[in-house]
């Protein structure tokens, strides 16, 4: 009888301390599915989206409201609802701040306004071949998530150069995943840092000039790897981007002065 008693106790003892382990491994795993699926550092394990690139745009109207209104201006609906590419999506924020208003330094309705010429006071008052012109710049043929870029390192293009592409607007953009390094910091002294073990983020560089390759405008993305049935979005950050890709959307605007001419 003391035998069995005293093997329980020992059974007590060994299943007591699984028991805990099991439980603080369920709410961990609770905890990190409540979380978002990815962040703006670029990080995305699986965002599967059941639908096509243009359904998840209109999913998404805090951001993407304007820029659907821009693909079916261009006449783009059926390619973002049937074709298969990677789509470096701008957002809503990119577009307002290119069109502004008269009193908007750099804008589009400044310039106008200043050339004498009509302001743009809704999207379709821009010539769709414009709207057009400038998407397709964004949209790359096949399926390539964060994962099949090369790496690349702004400081090393000769070590990890990532990988120049053509967009089918024919425009040529260098498109790398940048590994950042984990530093350790003491105060505002850095104490250690492993190079390349941070997080990876996507970035599209723009090239005004195919002939000049110094010369590039460089883009981060904020979400990578959302999944569609029907290709791949990487959202570009737009604190850190231009409509059209073109340094202050100066090409774009003058574009469409011309056509208001």
């Amino acid at each position: 009888m003391n035998t069995g008693l005293q093997l329980d106790d020992k059974m007590k003892k060994i299943f007591k301390p699984l028991h805990i382990a099991l439980f603080l491994f369920g709410i961990l795993f609770i905890s990190a599915c409540s979380k978002d699926d990815y962040y703006e550092d670029g990080g995305l394990a699986k965002a599967e989206f059941n639908g096509t690139i243009l359904e998840y745009l209109e999913s998404k109207p805090v951001l993407f409201d304007s820029l659907v209104q821009v693909i079916k201006l261009a006449g783009l609906e059926n390619e973002f609802m049937t074709k298969e590419f990677t789509f470096f999506a701008p957002s809503d924020p990119d577009i307002k701040q290119l069109i502004g208003t008269i009193r908007t330094g750099g804008s589009l309705n400044t310039y106008l306004f200043n050339m004498g010429l009509d302001t743009i006071q809704k999207l379709s008052d821009i010539d769709s071949a414009i709207w057009r012109k400038n998407l397709l710049r964004y949209m790359f043929n096949g399926k390539n998530k964060l994962a099949d870029y090369p790496q690349i390192d702004y400081s090393l293009m000769g070590t990890y150069p990532g990988q120049n592409y053509i967009s089918q607007s024919g425009n040529v953009s260098n498109i790398g995943v940048v590994f950042n390094d984990i530093i350790q910091m003491s105060g505002t002294t850095e104490v250690s840092r492993l190079k390349y073990k941070g997080y990876r983020q996507l970035h599209l560089s723009y090239f005004p000039d195919a002939s000049n390759p110094d010369v590039y405008v460089t883009y981060p993305v904020a979400t990578s790897d959302i999944q569609p049935n029907n290709g791949i979005i990487h959202v570009l950050d737009y604190n850190k981007s231009f409509f059209g890709l073109y340094p202050g959307s100066q090409e774009m605007i003058e574009d469409i002065a011309q056509s208001k001419r």
